[in-house]
């Protein structure tokens, strides 16, 4: 048995290896809970909450319960231990079991709430709010499956330091080509969404129109050209349309964000638009005038097609008043 301020630690299993445990280790195990009063309850187990996976932390990264990095610093991989933990240093302990219960629900499923209501509703579970009301030691059991030094795996985003983001933007790019380029649309989408996800927080530090911020947006264009790219091919017009007009604010005569805008504009069924961004690619580029050309042809059948159509539904309604009169 082993203890320090307030934690008292007894081993369950002795673990196999010993690793040191330093700011930027990511750690895995699973936990219990358990209340200490005078019938001891069990409040949560990861195995069965949550996503009912393994805890994962990175040490260093201010989590919300900090007694947890220190007595995960006192394990060794593979070890399972008792943790017994004085009630004043658990006292965010329902805060935290709140969001790691509903770890397995959508975000719109979750209800935020600020800190002033929490106390009047309440965390929406009883045992949890009879701890705030209630306090008392805890007892957390451990069990220690991983520890990853910080060179030994890939860094999350918020991770990483400015320069380290910048650094990560072409990467993501390069990535989301080569998934596009397999037809894996929406992983390569989703490494566009990343690489703009970087580069619209670091616009945020910049004012607007001064040069660092000029340079993250001539990054943005290509990446939202990309991105819309996905889009268009998923037949998800209106975003395409939205992120095109974004980037001819900027650069009006790119000839991508023209064409994929047109192409959206057909798929929205906005021919008179998609006509405008044809019309002006042709006089911008004369070498693709085989290629819109045929779009144009084709936006002017869809219109004849749909003439014809409206023609017809009106001669039928016409057909039946004549007939009801």
């Amino acid at each position: 048995m082993a203890g320090n301020a307030g934690i008292v630690k007894n081993i369950i299993h002795s673990g196999y290896r010993y690793v040191p445990i330093k700011d930027g280790c990511k750690v895995h195990f699973h936990f219990q809970t358990w209340r200490l009063d005078p019938q001891r309850v069990l409040l949560d187990d990861s195995r069965k909450i949550g996503k009912k996976e393994p805890m994962v932390m990175i040490i260093g990264h201010k989590f919300k319960l900090e007694v947890w990095e220190t007595v995960i610093k006192m394990m060794a991989v593979g070890e399972i231990a008792s943790f017994r933990v004085k009630q004043e240093l658990v006292f965010s302990y329902p805060f935290v079991a709140k969001t790691l219960r509903e770890l397995d629900k959508p975000p719109h499923k979750v209800k935020h709430s600020c800190t002033m209501s929490l106390h009047q509703e309440g965390l929406g579970y009883a045992d949890l709010d009879g701890l705030i009301n209630h306090p008392s030691d805890l007892e957390f059991i451990f069990e220690l499956l991983k520890v990853e030094r910080e060179d030994e795996y890939e860094k999350e985003i918020w991770q990483l330091n400015i320069q380290e983001r910048i650094d990560m933007i072409p990467e993501l790019k390069e990535k989301g080509n080569l998934l596009y380029g397999k037809k894996m649309y929406d992983e390569a989408e989703e490494k566009y969404k990343q690489a703009l996800g970087i580069i619209e927080q670091l616009m945020i530090r910049e004012r607007k129109g001064d040069e660092e911020w000029i340079n993250l947006n001539n990054a943005k264009l290509p990446l939202l050209l990309n991105y819309a790219q996905c889009k268009l091919v998923k037949c998800e017009y209106y975003p395409v349309i939205e992120h095109c007009t974004y980037v001819l604010q900027y650069d009006r005569d790119n000839e991508k964000a023209l064409y994929r805008r047109g192409k959206a504009h057909m798929g929205a069924w906005n021919p008179e638009k998609a006509l405008a961004d044809f019309y002006r690619l042709k006089r911008i580029n004369p070498s693709m005038k085989a290629a819109v050309d045929k779009e144009i042809e084709i936006i002017h059948q869809l219109k004849k097609d749909k003439s014809e159509q409206d023609k017809d539904v009106l001669k039928n309604l016409f057909q039946q008043e004549k007939s009801a009169q």
